[in-house]
């Protein structure tokens, strides 16, 4: 990461920097000049066009905009882009394989896993990492490890049967498994 620009306040302190940032995101490197406040939520969204990573509540509670970060869930809007650099960043749009969907995804279109879709990305990107980390063990385990992502329409049950039945095929999930 380098300093390419800062401004000072009325003080002569540094105010804003910006820094050239390199993420690799769904195993491709990109380089935006940022300011060093962004969050990787909004570089994905707002620089990268990667809409499916969800801005729910912008304050780490609800999970929507979970994202793997070298293999491991993160919320995107509590992480600085620059954070990311130097690391793999995997997103809803890098789940799924040439061959189709992961069978999360296709699980929870089997199982009804979402009704409005707006959770969907996150509640996905969280399975896939719980299931990565041997967490899919049973009902209760599943809704313990998936307590950090909400679902405003209360399927909770469906996204429950949807990960045991990927987790039951054997697919491990991880991240990485089918890039």
């Amino acid at each position: 990461m380098r300093d390419v620009a800062s401004e000072r306040d009325a003080d002569g302190r540094p105010s804003v920097t910006e820094r050239v940032v390199t993420l690799t995101v769904n195993g491709r490197s990109h380089t935006l000049r940022l300011d060093t406040r962004v969050t990787l939520l909004d570089a994905l969204r707002d620089r990268l066009g990667l809409v499916g990573t969800k801005k729910g509540c912008d304050q780490g509670a609800c999970g929507a905009c979970t994202v793997h970060l070298d293999g491991r869930r993160v919320l995107a809007c509590l992480t600085l882009a620059a954070q990311a650099e130097g690391r793999a960043v995997t997103t809803i749009e890098g789940v799924s394989g040439a061959d189709g969907p992961h069978p999360v995804q296709q699980a929870f279109m089997e199982h009804d896993g979402f009704q409005c879709g707006f959770c969907t990305p996150g509640q996905i990107m969280s399975a896939v990492a719980l299931m990565a980390e041997g967490r899919a063990g049973s009902d209760e385990e599943i809704r313990e490890f998936m307590s950090g992502n909400l679902c405003r329409c209360g399927a909770y049950p469906n996204i429950v049967a949807a990960i045991r039945e990927a987790a039951s095929q054997g697919s491990q999930g991880g991240p990485d498994a089918r890039l």
